[in-house]
């Protein structure tokens, strides 16, 4: 037995070196998780693989939450991953509160320590309409019901320290921080800013080739 598992070793060490450093790799320092929802729309669509930099904000022990060393802090705009304790899931949000911030939401529009931010048609149609968020230092799409929904406005909110405020670019379809909560800075794994490539979920699975590297 210990014969054929050294034999084993012996012929097959190069390739069993490589997978283990690549799972280490994955764990600790970057990933690409597939986006099976359209919370994130329009920015990121159902189908969409993203690259996760896991070392954007903290070097940590492989397959764990433990910080060895913070390295940044989100800030606003950032699109994070975050392995939600209330959801259970791993979710895909934009931060768009960080400690200190007060937030406010009135009819999809946010406020922001007191400033209503600027808002821009881009498109849409009779369900929806794409609007450019001024959000400071991060403009970027956001998709609101033409109807509404219950999740449109929030009262006045102070981020408290060690939390984020994180929202879906859909906003009245996003199961965000409106919904679980504040978002603990030690539940977020990393930050993405580009789609590694995708697949139309509702076409036979064919990749979607404009969308290979697309920046966020």
């Amino acid at each position: 037995m210990k014969r054929g598992l050294g034999r084993l070793w012996s012929e097959n060490k190069g390739i069993l070196l490589f997978l283990v450093l690549m799972v280490v790799f994955r764990s600790a320092l970057a990933d690409w998780n597939s986006v099976p929802t359209g919370s994130m729309k329009p920015t990121i669509i159902e189908g969409d693989r993203i690259l996760v930099n896991k070392v954007a904000y903290d070097l940590r022990l492989p397959f764990m939450h433990t910080s060895l060393l913070k390295l940044a802090d989100p800030e606003r705009g950032d699109i994070i991953i975050f392995d939600s304790a209330v959801s259970e899931q791993r979710l895909v949000k934009r931060v768009v509160g960080v400690p200190g911030d007060v937030v406010e939401m009135r009819n999809n529009r946010l406020i922001i320590n007191g400033q209503a931010l600027q808002y821009h048609a881009l498109d849409g149609n009779r369900q929806f309409v794409d609007l450019n968020e001024d959000l400071p230092g991060a403009s970027h799409a956001v998709r609101i019901l033409t109807r509404g929904s219950i999740r449109s406005s929030f009262a006045p909110l102070r981020i408290p320290e060690q939390y984020y405020l994180a929202l879906g670019d859909n906003r009245n379809n996003s199961a965000d921080s409106r919904v679980i909560g504040l978002v603990p800075r030690n539940e977020i794994i990393g930050r993405t800013r580009s789609v590694v490539m995708s697949l139309d979920y509702d076409n036979y699975f064919i990749p979607r080739s404009e969308r290979f590297f697309k920046k966020l």
